[in-house]
């Protein structure tokens, strides 16, 4: 499933005991994150719903000035999205050694306001594939750092960093390994849901 421009309310859907959000730090339509975050959703655990988020460019650069109360609707389009879930999973490419500014930009926006922004207390998967040989570990690295930051929890056990050349070639769907490791990440973050909620 993916979360359109349309279709801002992930809890429309039907019978999901429980919501992940995917946020993908790459905007290229075929990238291998974006495929990452696909087969995470069509494998997801039953009960569990798991939407890709699109519409991450359409954010303008967090600015303060423009963090008002007629924020932008494509802001709180992101925070009414990622306050209605019970976890998030971000899936992202390394870009000269650190996070797209596509994906910074959104957790920006995400921690406001400061202490109840809408990742507040919210677990955080983060996990990706990237060129370099050991997977996009810097941007997944720096990518935890700024949602704990900005007040998510995040969810350590969550760990994959597929190196995109291991593939040789297959589609990611196709490498059993990896389709278990994204279903995994998934039962994991509800898990963490579940126990925040407790």
């Amino acid at each position: 499933m993916t979360l359109t421009d349309n279709a801002t309310d992930t809890n429309k859907a039907s019978g999901a005991t429980a919501k992940v959000l995917v946020l993908v730090g790459s905007l290229r339509r075929d990238s291998v994150n974006r495929v990452l975050a696909q087969v995470a959703a069509d494998n997801a655990p039953a009960g569990v719903e798991v939407a890709l988020y699109s519409g991450l460019e359409k954010l303008p650069f967090y600015n303060e000035d423009l963090d008002t109360d007629q924020v932008d609707e494509t802001v709180t389009r992101l925070r009414d999205a990622v306050a209605g879930v019970d976890a998030l999973l971000i899936a992202t490419p390394e870009y000269n050694g650190t996070i797209p500014a596509v994906l910074k930009n959104a957790i920006d926006w995400l921690s406001r306001p400061y202490g109840s922004g809408a990742i507040s207390g919210k677990p955080v998967g983060v996990l990706g594939a990237a060129l370099a040989q050991y997977g996009g570990k810097w941007s997944h690295a720096d990518t935890a750092r700024s949602v704990g930051i900005a007040g998510g929890k995040v969810v350590e056990d969550v760990d994959l960093h597929l190196a995109i050349g291991s593939l040789e070639g297959r589609a990611v769907a196709d490498v059993p390994e990896v389709v278990e490791t994204l279903r995994a990440a998934v039962a994991i973050l509800v898990d963490h849901a579940v126990t925040v909620d407790a």
